[in-house]
Formats: structure tokens, C-alpha cells, sequence
């Protein structure tokens, strides 16, 4: 029994001593693992940076949205939007901002290299950011809105010159005048857009906690700031020399954004730069609106050229895609309507020329439409979003050449004698066959290789078999016909 207890008593004590040395080598294990988790843990992470340069657009639009997204999908601690614009279109201005005030990534605009500027779109962009910083010799502001005649796509761009007039005079004091003159329309549309763009830039500063009263200056007086004033000034939060300084500035910063408070640790962040892909610098070229105009003139000669010879099948499929591709261009841009129907008029005018008689009347006019129409079709002055007149001049040079060489082309072609049909027969030279009836008026002959019922106006003026004889006249399956003699050849000759 005793020896029982023993063995029992042994079999407890290695069980607990296994126990103890397995929890100690488990404990080993964690203790090991633990500086590799928090080595982990350690690892900062990146940074990505987006270069802008160039006006606010859709393709820019679409390449910072995007890249906002996939900065978040990469968990990035931060995103650096580097800022070089002149300005640029609303809509695209408003789809950036929204996904900046939407992003769970907070994102740093930085005006940047030296010798960059803000200006206008590029002014709310940086009042919408979470971090807004610039590098020495930047400049931001001009904020002012500009009036253009499409209506909803208000450009972003330099303020138009001078004061509003206003009347103040009630209505029964205005000597039955109109209640509103186009002038006063015009005003009452710029003021709208100027009130709408200066709340919206409050919001910003508000939300932001930046300087609200220049803000609005920088809307309603189009004021601008160079990078100490308007650090000094309170519109931005640090300055910078470059990305990296930015980085280094920013280490240990506390941000705010939909989720909640993060600190950055950027001082030794990897960065990541994403460049434009295939979409953005496609949508980059054909928003272009010199690419956009010369595609939809591409596309309706093409399709001018497949309805004049059916059956080419190349100038068809690709006139459709390039007119199918400028048009989109076109509704993404502040497009002048009247503009547009100018360039479809004189288009319309130089297909006609090419058709009826109009002896150059059709031509020249449709080129001057088509001048006019492309230098109004880009309704706004903000700077990348203008057609340039040299382009337009040689383009209307160019078609005119080539409408003035078809049409030159086509008249040739109608004084050469015809070669098929009925009015082809007239004046050929046949041979009377053998079996000819000549005392009867008619009988057969060989024109052009083929046999043909003859006759002759006059009685027994046929010739005999062997002999030449000229068409004058056809009659359905019957041919008239002249006997050829040497006295009237050799006259001719």
C-alpha cells in the first residue's frame, strides 16, 4: 500500500514538472514571438503622394479620386495631394473635395515644388484638406468665379473686371423700361455664383478651423497670399521645402478624420507616388479641347466619306468612333451650345458646297461658321480649357483646301465625256454586217463589241456590209446611225 502511495505520488510530481516545462517553453515561445509582433507593430505605414499638375479637370478629377481610394485600400497613414493648378472647372473641383471630406485617410494638400501656385479650384482644395501646407515661393487665392454661358459648369478661374451695377430704383420708377435687362441678368448670375462660392469656401475654412474672413476676400475680392503671409495669416498649417521636409514636419501630428483621431508617423514612412494610369491620361487627351474638336471633325468627315461612297467601311467605323469619343469629351467640358452649332452649320455648308452648284458661296461660308463656332466652343478663360487660335486657323485652312480640291475634283469630273450609259453611245464608230437590209433602212452593225439593230434616218443611206458607220441617236435597242465616208473623216481630222 505504501509502495502504491509512492508511485502515485511520483506520477504527480513529473506530471506537474512536464506541465511546468511545457508553460515555460510556451512562455518562451510568446516571449520570442513578442519582439517580432511588436517589430511588426512598429513599422510605419506609408505614405502616398499625388502629383496634380495642370488645370482641375475630369481626368485629373478622376485620378485624385482614385487614388484617394486606393490610398485607403493600402491602409495608408496619409495621402499628400502636390498641388501645381491655375484653377480649373467646378464639377471637378466639388468631386475632389467630396472625396477628400470622405476620405478615412487624412489628406495633406501641399503647394509645392517652388514656384508652384493654388489658384482658384486649387484654393478650395487646400481649405479642404485635413493638412494644408506650402512650399516657399507658392502662391494661392483668386478664388473668384467665372460667369460662362453654358450654366452648371462654372469654371473656377480669374475674376471677371470691375464692379456690378445695380439699380435700385423700385419698378414704377424706371419710365416703363423692362424689369431686367440682359446686363442685369448677367449680374443677378454672377452674384448667385459668388455668394454659393463663398459660403462654400467658409464651410471649408470652418470645418478646417482656417482664416474664414480671407477666405471669402479670396472669392469676393479674388485675393491671393504668398506661402509666409499665409502662414502667417493662419490659411495653412506649416510650410515645407519639399515632401520629404513635409514628412519630417509632420511626424507625430494628430489628425482628424470620419474615423476617428490618428497620429502620423511619417519621419521614416515608406512613400508611395502613384502616377496616372491608361484611363487618366486617356481622359486627359481627349478632354483636351483641341484633341476634342479635332475628333469631332474627324468623325463627321468619315461619316461624310462613308455616305458618299458606301461601302468603304474605314472612313465609316472610324469617323463614328472618333465623333462618339469627341462628343463625350465635349459634355465633360463647359461647352458654348452656339459654338457647337456654328461648327455643325459650316460643316453642313461645306458638305453642300461639295453638291450643288454654289460656285464657292456654300464653301466660304461654311468656313467662317466654322472659324467662329470653334473659337466661341469652350466657353470659359481658365487657363488648359481654351482652343488656340492658331489651331483654329489651320484647321479652317486645311478644310477649305480640302473642300475647294473635292469640289475642283467633281467639276472636272463632270466636263469629261460620258463613258457608261445611253449618252456613252453617242458619236461611237460601228461596222456594218453583211446581212444588212440597206435598201430598207436598217439592218445590223457591231458597236463597241456588241451587235446592234441600225437604221438610218434617211432611206437607203445605209452602207454596205464592211463599211463604218457613227451613232447619232439612240432609240431603246435600236441605234441611229450616219455612214462614215473619207470626205467628212478627212475634214474632221
Amino acid at each position: 500500500m505504501a509502495n502504491r502511495l509512492l508511485r502515485a505520488a511520483a506520477l504527480l510530481l513529473i506530471a506537474l514538472a512536464a506541465g511546468h516545462m511545457s508553460g515555460a517553453h510556451a512562455a518562451a515561445a510568446s516571449n520570442a514571438a513578442a519582439p517580432a509582433a511588436s517589430v511588426a507593430a512598429g513599422a510605419p505605414a506609408p505614405v502616398v503622394v499625388v502629383a496634380v499638375n495642370g488645370a482641375i479637370g475630369p481626368a485629373s478629377a478622376d485620378f485624385i479620386v482614385r487614388s484617394l481610394a486606393r490610398a485607403a485600400d493600402m491602409h495608408a497613414q496619409l495621402a499628400v495631394i502636390e498641388l501645381d493648378t491655375p484653377g480649373g472647372l467646378d464639377v471637378s473641383m466639388r468631386s475632389i473635395i467630396k472625396a477628400i471630406l470622405a476620405s478615412p485617410v487624412p489628406v495633406a494638400a501641399f503647394i509645392g515644388p517652388s514656384g508652384a501656385r493654388a489658384a482658384s479650384a486649387g484654393t478650395y482644395i487646400v481649405y479642404a484638406s485635413h493638412i494644408a501646407a506650402m512650399a516657399p515661393g507658392t502662391n494661392l487665392g483668386a478664388a473668384t468665379p467665372i460667369q460662362i454661358g453654358t450654366g452648371g459648369r462654372n469654371p473656377m478661374g480669374a475674376p471677371p473686371g470691375g464692379d456690378e451695377k445695380r439699380d435700385d430704383k423700385p419698378d414704377g420708377k424706371r419710365g416703363g423700361a423692362s424689369a431686367a435687362s440682359g446686363a442685369d441678368a448677367q449680374s443677378t448670375e454672377s452674384k448667385k455664383q459668388v455668394q454659393d462660392a463663398a459660403a462654400y469656401i467658409r464651410g471649408l475654412a470652418q470645418m478646417r478651423g482656417r482664416n474664414v474672413e480671407w477666405a471669402e476676400r479670396a472669392v469676393r475680392e479674388a485675393q491671393s497670399l504668398s506661402a509666409s503671409e499665409a502662414l502667417a495669416q493662419k490659411v495653412i498649417d506649416l510650410t515645407a521645402a519639399d515632401v520629404p521636409d513635409l514628412l519630417a514636419k509632420l511626424d507625430g501630428r494628430r489628425v482628424r478624420t470620419l474615423t476617428g483621431e490618428h497620429v502620423l508617423a511619417t519621419a521614416h514612412a515608406p512613400v508611395t507616388t502613384l502616377q496616372p494610369d491608361w484611363r487618366s491620361r486617356f481622359l486627359a487627351s481627349i478632354t483636351d479641347p483641341s484633341v476634342a474638336l479635332i475628333l469631332v471633325m474627324i468623325g463627321m468627315y468619315g461619316l461624310f466619306f462613308e455616305f458618299a461612297n458606301p461601302g468603304f467601311m474605314l472612313p465609316g467605323v472610324a469617323g463614328a468612333i472618333c465623333l462618339l469619343v469627341g462628343l463625350f469629351a465635349l459634355q465633360l467640358l463647359p461647352v458654348n451650345f452656339v459654338g457647337l452649332g456654328l461648327i455643325l452649320l459650316g460643316v453642313a455648308f461645306l458638305v453642300a458646297e461639295m453638291f450643288l452648284p454654289a460656285f464657292g458661296t456654300l464653301g466660304i461660308g461654311g468656313i467662317v461658321a466654322f472659324a467662329i463656332g470653334a473659337l466661341m466652343l469652350i466657353d470659359t478663360d481658365v487657363p488648359g480649357f481654351g482652343i488656340p487660335v492658331g489651331l483654329v486657323v489651320t484647321l479652317a485652312i486645311l478644310t477649305a483646301i480640302f473642300v475647294f480640291s473635292v469640289s475642283g475634283f467633281a467639276l472636272k469630273a463632270r466636263r469629261r465625256p460620258v463613258v457608261s450609259g445611253s449618252e456613252a453611245m453617242l458619236g461611237s464608230v460601228g461596222v456594218m454586217l453583211d446581212d444588212a437590209d440597206t435598201g430598207a433602212g436598217s439592218g445590223w452593225a457591231t458597236v463597241r463589241g456588241e451587235r446592234w439593230r441600225v437604221r438610218s434616218e434617211v432611206p437607203r443611206a445605209l452602207p454596205p456590209g464592211g463599211e463604218r458607220v457613227r451613232v447619232t441617236a439612240r432609240h431603246g435597242l435600236t441605234l441611229t446611225v450616219e455612214p462614215i465616208n473619207e470626205t467628212s473623216q478627212g475634214e474632221r481630222r
